[in-house]
């Protein structure tokens, strides 16, 4: 009995271990696309920065739809001369591209986006994995190594 305990409880550890967020990824937003402030650092040259949201609080309405992962607010970027130099991707394309249905919802650094048509720069996946997650195989992104 003290052997399945103990086996529950590691197993357990190690699934709530996967899923959490990372706090040390700062999202950033360019061209209603979601990316991180260090993909974007490295295109400074392209790139202006529009606005900094401190808080969920005080998202503009085309980012509140994001609240729930921006809690600690997010970067908004602007392409110099609209020029957007970035593939983007719907994040039901890249379930697609694991042979997952295009509705299930992705993790990105533990944080859940739900809304499958949310567009992402994929140069942000550093590493990708598909892990059982409620009973359904489901895509978790890392956006570092």
């Amino acid at each position: 009995m003290k052997k399945l305990l103990y086996s529950f409880l590691i197993l357990s550890s190690a699934t709530l271990f996967a899923q959490q967020k990372n706090p040390a990824v700062k999202f950033a937003v360019a061209d209603n696309a979601i990316g991180t402030v260090e993909l974007f650092n490295a295109k400074k040259n392209v790139l202006q920065v529009s606005k900094v949201y401190n808080s969920s609080a005080n998202l503009p309405q085309s980012l509140k739809k994001y609240s729930s992962v921006f809690t600690k607010g997010v970067t908004e970027y602007k392409f110099k001369n609209g020029e957007n130099v970035f593939d983007r991707m719907a994040l039901s394309n890249m379930n697609a591209q694991y042979n997952l249905p295009a509705d299930n919802p992705v993790f990105i650094e533990g944080y859940e986006f739900t809304d499958t048509s949310t567009m992402i720069y994929p140069e942000i996946t550093k590493r990708a994995e598909t892990k059982d997650y409620n009973g359904k195989k489901t895509l978790f992104i890392y956006t570092t190594e």
